[in-house]
C-alpha cells in the first residue's frame, strides 16, 4: 500500500489529498471509522464537482477504500490500511506529505493519546504478545482458506508422514495404543510391539475379515482379531473393521489428507462430552426472553441433542455398544438458588429426547447470598469463574466417573471455564464464541475506563484473549466471524492489536492464521422447525390458541397492542429486548413508513412490557424506547407487542402461522454473530430480512433465499421490505418461490447432523494433532496463566469486594 501512497502524493492527486483532508479537519471527529471515512469522501467529490470516473478510479478512491480508520493527530494523520483480508498496514502522513510507516506499538501510543488517558513518555504498559508462542506452529498463508484448519492440519500432517514416516508411523502406533475405556483396552494391545509390526498385523488382519461374509458380526471373529493384537473398536461387522484396517493400511503406505482424516475420524476416543455455557437461565422451557438467556441456550441444548446421538452411532459402528459402551455428554451451567419459577435450582435434569444427555448446574460459592443465589448479568459474572471451575471439576468426576474426553466453551464466560477445566483435566478444549462483545460495541476497548462499570469489559477481554489463546481448536458459525469481510473486519481479527489505555496493549493477541479455526454452522432442531405446508405434523389445537394471541386475544398482561385489521401481512420479528438485537429500530423502521403501515401489521415478540417487572438495565431502557416509538409514529391498530415467554415447540409454530398468511420475518439486529431465528425462519418458509452486519451474510444469498439490510437506514430498510410486498401483491408465485428457497437452504447447508459429525471428527483430529505433534504448549499455557493471575484475578476481586457490600 506504501506505492499507492506514493503514487497518490506524487500525482496531480496531491492537491485532493490536501483538500480532503482539510475537509476531514473541520468535522469533531478525531478518529474515523470506514463509514466516517466513505461518507466524507463522498461529500467531497461532491463539494468539489469531482468528475464521475474520480470516485472509482482515482488513486485517492482507491486508498480510500483500502482505509479501515484515520486518526487525526495535530499536523499529521495516521492511516490505518487493511489492503486484503487479515492484514493491516499502518503510516503516518505529515503535513508535509512524508509517508512514514508505523509500529503497532506506536499506532497503539496514538490511540491512547486520543483519549488523553496516557502518554508514552510518562512510563511503559504492560505488553501482550502471543505471536511467539505461534513461530513453531504451522500456519495458513491464504487468507481464503482461514477458517478450513482441520484440512489444512491434514495436509500438513500427511507430508509429515511422507518426509519422516518412521517418526510419524511410531506416533502414529504410540498414539493407537493409548485409547481405553474404563479399562477396556482399545485398537491395540501389547501382542503389537511395533509400527512396523503393527503394519504387518494390519495386513494380516485384513486378509482375515476379507474372507468373512461383510455383516458378519465383530463378535464371532473378536477373539481371532485379539490374538493378533487388535482389541476392540475397529468396527461392528466384517465390512466395517475391512474398511478402517484399509484406510490405516493405506495411511501406512502412502498417507494423503483425505485418507488421514477418514482413519482418525473412525477411532474411538470420544466418549464423554462437557458443553459449559455458564450464564443466564439455562433451562429447557420457561427461559427464554430472559435477559441473557437467548439463541445460545437453544444452540447447546440442540448440540447436545445431536452429540449423544452421533456419539452412540459411532460406538454402535466400532462394535464397543455390546460391550456396554456408552456415551454421555453433560451441559456445565449455573445453579441459581432463586429460580423464579424455573428449574434453574435443580441440580441434575435429564435433557429431553436423549438417552444419557444431562444439565448439570453447580452453584457460586455464597460470597453474598444477595447476589450468588440470584441470576446475575453476564457482566458481572467474573469473580465467580474460578471457584466455579474448580467445584464444577468435582461435581464431573463424579457424574462422569472419571475424566471426559473432549469439554467445549461457550461465549466468554463459558470459554474462561473450559480453560480452566481443561488445564486441570488435561483434554482438548474447543471453543464456540457466539457473539464477542468487543465487536458489538464501538470503541469499548478505547473507552473501556468510561463503561468499566456498567460492563467490565477490562475483565471480559482478558477472557477472551486468554480463552481463545488456550483452546485446542475454535468454531465459529461463518467465516466473516473469524476475518470480516473486505469492507469489515471479523470478531477474532479485532482482538488482533488493541489498546486498553492504562491497562494494556495487545500488539498481537491471536494468531488469525492459525489452523485452530474452524467454521463450522449449528443446525437448526427439525423436530421442531419445520415448512409450514407440513400440515400432518402441526397439531390444529396448537394452531388455534397461538394464532389467536398473536392477532385477536385480548389484553391479558402480557400483550400490547390491539390491531385494526388483523388481516393484513404480519411482518414478524421474535428476540431479546436488547440495544443490540435493535426491535426498536425495526418498530421505527416501521413507523417511518406509510406504505407499510397500510398494508401490514407489525407483531412483536420481545421481553417484557413494563420497566418495572425488568431487573435487565438495557431492557428497560428499551421499553421505554418502544414505548417513546409507539407514541412518536402513533402505531396504535398497527403493532402488537408481546412479552412471553415462549416453549420451543410454540416458537416453531408461531413461524408457520406467520407463513400461512405470507408474513415476513425480519432480523434487524445491529450486529449478528450467526442468526439461529434466521435459520428457523427460514425453514419454516418465511422470506427473511436480516442484518447485513454479521453471520447473515453467509446464510442468506441476498435477493435469492432472502434479502440483507443495513437496519441502521430504516428508510432503506423500509424501502426493501415494501418493494418485497409490492412484489407479492402483484404476483402471487413471489412470495412462495421466496420460502421455498429458504427452506432448501436451511435443509442442504445448516442441519445438525453435519454440524456435530463435524464437531466430533476435529476432537479427535486435533487430539492426534497434540499427541504427534509433540507441539510443547506449556510455555503458552504459562503464559496464559501468568495473565490471569497478574491481570484476571486482581480486577475481578475488585468486582467481587465491591458485590460484596451490595
Amino acid at each position: 500500500m506504501s506505492d499507492l501512497l506514493n503514487a497518490l502524493i506524487n500525482s496531480e492527486e496531491k492537491i485532493d489529498w490536501r483538500h480532503f483532508v482539510s475537509d476531514i479537519r473541520q468535522q469533531e471527529k478525531r478518529y474515523l471509522l470506514r463509514n466516517d471515512i466513505l461518507s466524507a469522501f463522498t461529500n467531497y467529490c461532491i463539494n468539489h464537482q469531482k468528475s464521475s470516473e474520480f470516485p472509482k478510479k482515482s488513486n485517492l478512491s482507491k486508498l480510500i477504500y483500502y482505509t479501515q480508520e484515520i486518526i487525526l493527530e495535530d499536523g499529521s494523520l495516521c492511516l490505518i490500511i487493511r489492503p486484503k483480508i487479515a492484514s493491516q498496514e499502518v503510516y503516518r502522513v505529515t503535513e508535509d506529505l512524508k509517508i512514514e510507516p508505523m509500529t503497532v506499538q506506536e499506532l497503539l501510543d496514538v490511540r491512547d493519546l486520543l483519549v488523553n488517558r496516557f502518554h508514552p513518555n510518562e512510563g511503559d504498559i504492560f505488553e501482550i504478545d502471543f505471536g511467539p508462542f505461534y513461530d513453531y506452529s504451522p500456519t495458513i498463508r491464504d487468507p481464503k482458506n482461514i477458517g478450513k484448519g482441520v484440512q489444512f492440519l491434514n495436509r500438513f500432517l500427511s507430508s509429515k508422514l511422507l518426509q519422516d514416516p518412521q517418526k510419524w508411523l511410531e506416533a502414529l502406533y504410540k498414539f493407537l495404543s493409548l485409547h481405553s475405556y474404563n479399562n477396556l483396552q482399545l485398537l491395540i494391545n501389547d501382542r503389537i510391539k511395533s509400527q512396523q509390526e503393527l503394519s504387518d498385523r494390519v495386513k494380516q488382519g485384513l486378509k482375515l475379515v476379507s474372507d468373512l461374509p461383510a455383516d458378519e458380526p465383530y463378535q464371532n471373529f473378536r477373539y481371532e482379531l485379539q490374538t493378533m493384537g487388535f482389541e476392540p473398536g475397529w468396527g461392528n461387522t466384517a465390512s466395517r473393521v475391512r474398511d478402517t484396517l484399509s484406510l490405516l493400511d493405506e495411511l501406512i503406505d502412502s498417507p494423503d489428507p483425505q485418507t488421514l482424516e477418514a482413519f482418525i475420524s473412525r477411532i474411538p476416543m470420544i466418549f464423554r462430552v462437557v458443553l459449559v455455557s455458564i450464564h443466564g437461565w439455562f433451562g429447557q422451557e420457561g427461559v427464554l426472553g430472559r435477559p441473557d438467556t437467548g439463541g445460545q441456550v437453544v444452540y447447546v441444548l440442540d448440540q447436545a441433542k445431536s452429540l449423544e446421538q452421533e456419539l452412540q452411532e459411532h460406538i454402535c459402528l466400532t462394535g464397543l455398544e455390546v460391550l456396554g459402551v456408552e456415551s454421555k455428554v453433560i451441559i456445565l451451567t449455573r445453579l441459581i438458588p432463586n429460580n423464579d419459577g424455573t428449574r434453574s435450582n435443580q441440580r441434575l435434569e435429564k435433557v429431553h429426547g436423549t438417552e444419557n444427555a444431562w444439565i448439570l448446574r453447580v452453584p457460586f460459592r455464597e460470597y453474598n447470598p444477595n447476589i450468588t443465589h440470584n441470576w446475575i448479568s453476564r457482566f458481572e459474572i467474573w469473580p465467580y469463574l474460578e471457584t466455579y471451575a474448580i467445584d464444577a471439576e468435582r461435581e464431573l468426576l463424579a457424574e462422569f466417573q472419571g475424566r471426559p474426553d473432549f469439554i467445549v466453551g461457550n461465549y466468554s464466560d463459558g470459554n474462561l471455564v473450559a480453560f480452566l477445566l481443561a488445564r486441570r483435566l488435561k483434554i482438548t478444549q474447543c471453543n464456540v464464541a457466539h457473539a464477542l462483545e468487543k465487536s458489538k460495541y464501538l470503541f469499548s476497548n478505547l473507552y473501556w475506563q468510561e463503561s468499566d462499570d456498567k460492563y467490565h469489559f477490562s475483565l471480559q477481554f482478558t477472557a477472551d484473549l486468554i480463552a481463545m489463546n488456550a483452546a485446542n481448536f475454535l468454531i465459529s458459525s461463518t467465516y466473516q466471524e473469524i476475518v470480516g469481510t473486505p469492507d469489515s473486519v471479523g470478531q477474532y481479527e479485532s482482538y488482533k492489536c488493541f489498546t486498553m489505555p492504562e491497562l494494556y496493549h495487545v500488539v498481537n493477541g491471536i494468531e488469525l492464521f492459525s489452523p485452530k479455526f474452524n467454521v463450522v454452522p449449528p443446525g437448526v432442531n427439525e423436530n421442531v422447525y419445520f415448512p409450514y405446508t407440513r400440515q400432518e405434523d402441526r397439531i390444529p389445537n396448537d394452531r388455534d390458541r397461538l394464532e389467536q394471541m398473536l392477532f385477536t386475544q385480548e389484553d391479558s398482561g402480557l400483550i400490547f397492542g390491539k390491531l385494526d385489521d388483523p388481516s393484513k401481512r404480519p411482518l414478524f420479528s421474535m428476540a431479546r429486548l436488547d440495544r443490540i438485537k435493535n426491535m426498536t429500530g425495526l418498530a421505527e423502521c416501521f413507523g417511518k413508513s406509510e406504505r407499510l403501515q397500510e398494508h401490514c401489521n407489525l407483531i412483536l415478540i420481545a421481553g417484557k412490557l413494563r420497566v418495572e417487572e425488568s431487573g435487565d438495565n438495557e431492557e428497560r431502557d428499551e421499553i421505554e424506547k418502544l414505548y417513546r416509538i409507539i407514541d412518536q409514529y402513533n402505531l396504535y391498530g398497527k403493532i402488537r407487542w408481546l412479552g412471553v415467554r415462549l416453549p420451543k415447540n410454540d416458537s416453531g409454530e408461531i413461524y408457520r402461522i406467520i407463513a400461512d398468511r405470507q408474513g415476513i420475518f425480519v432480523q434487524p439486529a445491529l450486529f449478528e454473530a450467526f442468526g439461529l431465528t434466521i435459520l428457523e425462519s427460514m425453514i419454516s418458509g418465511l422470506p427473511t430480512f436480516a442484518t447485513q452486519f454479521g453471520g447473515p451474510l453467509e446464510i442468506i444469498q441476498d435477493k435469492v433465499n432472502g434479502f440483507y439490510i443495513n437496519p441502521t437506514n430504516l428508510e432503506e430498510t423500509a424501502e426493501k421490505i415494501w418493494e418485497f410486498v409490492s412484489k407479492c401483491e402483484h404476483n402471487s408465485n413471489y412470495w412462495q418461490e421466496v420460502s421455498q428457497r429458504g427452506i432448501e437452504r436451511v435443509y442442504s447447508t445448516y442441519t445438525w447432523k453435519i454440524h456435530t459429525n463435524k464437531l466430533l471428527s476435529l476432537g479427535r483430529i486435533y487430539g492426534f494433532w497434540n499427541f504427534t505433534s509433540k507441539e510443547n504448549r506449556e510455555d503458552l499455557l504459562r503464559y496464559l496463566e501468568s495473565l490471569f493471575y497478574l491481570l484476571y484475578k486482581p480486577r475481578a476481586q475488585r468486582l467481587l469486594e465491591r458485590h460484596l457490600h451490595s
